[in-house]
């Protein structure tokens, strides 16, 4: 079974969730650019002083210091035998970057979660709605997943024939024994 995977999939696929779960499965640690930048600013970290200055000013952390982030992430020795990257890249610019500096393994397979605009803008609109957050409208969140057709959806061609599709409609547990027999297949 691959392990160097991609996980890709529209805001409100389930691709944290799911990837949390594969990694365990697997033994390979799930490496999250979110959870990344997270980490490299409470670590104190050269790359986390950059990285804590870019958020403090509001502007976007840049390709190039998210790409330094993941190739030190994918240096350590729990990511030598494989790991799910979540969140990068993001698009084909990233991809290409990634490749270059890992090399045209570091993916393996691109899994695909696969869910339907009207229901992730119902679990979108869920999920605001339990985290209390007002700002996430419909039209704020059709507008995020218009963002990812523009931008991340063309990584589905990028990766082409290493692109595996599972239906991410169901509950937990069954789309993770999909993945499983995606993967497996």
């Amino acid at each position: 079974m691959s392990r160097r995977i991609l996980f890709l999939g529209p805001p409100g696929a389930g691709k944290g969730t799911q990837a949390e779960l594969l990694a365990r499965a697997l033994g390979v640690p799930h490496i999250s650019t979110g959870a990344m930048l997270r980490d490299a600013i409470s670590e104190g970290s050269e790359l986390g002083k950059q990285v804590e200055a870019v958020v403090a000013s509001g502007a976007l952390v840049s390709d190039d210091l998210v790409l330094a982030l993941v190739e030190e992430r994918l240096s350590r020795d729990d990511a030598q035998c494989g790991y799910l990257l979540d969140g990068y890249p993001r698009n084909v610019a990233q991809a290409k970057a990634l490749s270059d500096a890992v090399g045209a393994e570091a993916i393996e397979v691109t899994l695909l979660l696969d869910v339907d605009t009207d229901e992730l803008v119902a679990r979108l609109m869920n999920r605001s709605a339990q985290q209390g957050r007002a700002d996430d409208t419909e039209e704020v969140i059709r507008h995020r997943l218009g963002v990812y057709l523009s931008e991340t959806a063309p990584l589905i061609e990028h990766y082409g024939t290493d692109v595996v599709a599972v239906n991410g409609v169901g509950s937990v547990n069954d789309i993770f024994a999909r993945i499983v027999l995606a993967l497996a297949g």
